[in-house]
């Protein structure tokens, strides 16, 4: 068996956890899938994954070379196009990463359009507001909005997304509406965090310079954004959100919330595509992403959309 064959048997192995469920997808004997783990960990001399009867999982020597793996067949497909004219389907399978928001609002609504034109792409969408570490947990590319300190990726700015101040109109009935920033002690803040225990910055607002923040009072703080939402709509708090989000759900023009504070706005939040440092980055991840930059771009600031 060609030694990429391998690579392509591990790698489907230890994505799906499973000898059997990688013979069927590979249309393989579960035999063959056994025995070119096996040739393969001989040739390298270390286990690359732990069998049991009710799971097979990386070894911490499986992760790194998943990684590494995946990094030269990437290479490999790029390598094999070069020299070949005009547009070649796209195959093969992307590992993406973005907010629970931005893959509910945003892409997914838009994705079956970019599947129908490379149907034989398979996309692993992670939607999730914690911060993945995109090499660690083997990710093609991420979309992240916010600032950046991965220093060690490459990041490809999209733009900036208007954000905004809301409540919802119960809210606002019971505490009345701020129209300064002295009226805020009289209110309360939905906080988010998106690790709890600690204490988030309060209000933020941007003066024109600088972002500048005020501590505020709260009776509750969530980790998600969904929670986020659904807190202000039930009336606990002001919060301060995407403005395409708060479109994209028809939040505004549904009223079920309102904008408060529209000279306090914080600063524009930026957005971002992050992928390893490559020399060749596969075709499909260059597509996905330059797909995923046009869908974006018209919802960003510097795009048009300031309301």
């Amino acid at each position: 068996m060609h030694q990429l064959d391998t690579l392509r048997i591990f790698q489907r192995v230890a994505e799906l956890a499973s000898f059997s469920g990688a013979a069927r997808q590979l249309g393989l004997p579960n035999a063959s899938v056994s025995l070119a783990i096996q040739q393969l960990e001989q040739m390298l001399g270390t286990r690359l994954l732990q069998r049991t009867t009710r799971r097979v999982q990386l070894t911490a020597d499986g992760e790194a070379f998943y990684r590494r793996s995946r990094e030269l067949l990437d290479e490999f497909e790029s390598l094999r196009g070069m020299f070949h004219d005009g547009a070649q389907a796209l195959t093969g399978r992307l590992r993406v990463d973005m907010s629970s928001a931005m893959a509910r609002e945003v892409v997914l609504p838009a994705l079956p359009g970019f599947l129908e034109k490379h149907p034989q792409l398979e996309i692993e969408l992670s939607a999730s507001d914690r911060r993945v570490d995109l090499v660690a947990e083997g990710f093609d590319c991420v979309l992240r909005t916010g600032t950046l300190d991965d220093s060690s990726l490459v990041a490809r700015p999209i733009g900036h997304l208007v954000q905004i101040n809301c409540a919802s109109p119960d809210y606002l009935q019971r505490y009345g509406t701020p129209q300064t920033l002295e009226d805020l002690a009289q209110h309360r803040l939905v906080h988010y965090r998106q690790v709890l225990g600690g204490r988030s910055p309060g209000w933020e607002w941007f003066d024109g310079q600088q972002t500048r923040s005020l501590p505020m009072a709260g009776s509750i703080t969530v980790n998600s954004t969904e929670t986020y939402y659904a807190a202000c709509l039930a009336g606990l708090g002001l919060i301060q959100l995407p403005l395409v989000g708060a479109q994209k759900r028809q939040m505004l023009d549904g009223g079920h919330v309102v904008e408060v504070l529209p000279q306090y706005r914080p600063a524009p939040m930026p957005v971002s595509l992050l992928y390893a440092s490559r020399r060749h980055v596969p075709a499909r991840l260059a597509a996905f992403m330059d797909w995923l930059h046009a869908l974006i771009f018209p919802l960003t600031e510097e795009g048009g959309l300031t309301r």
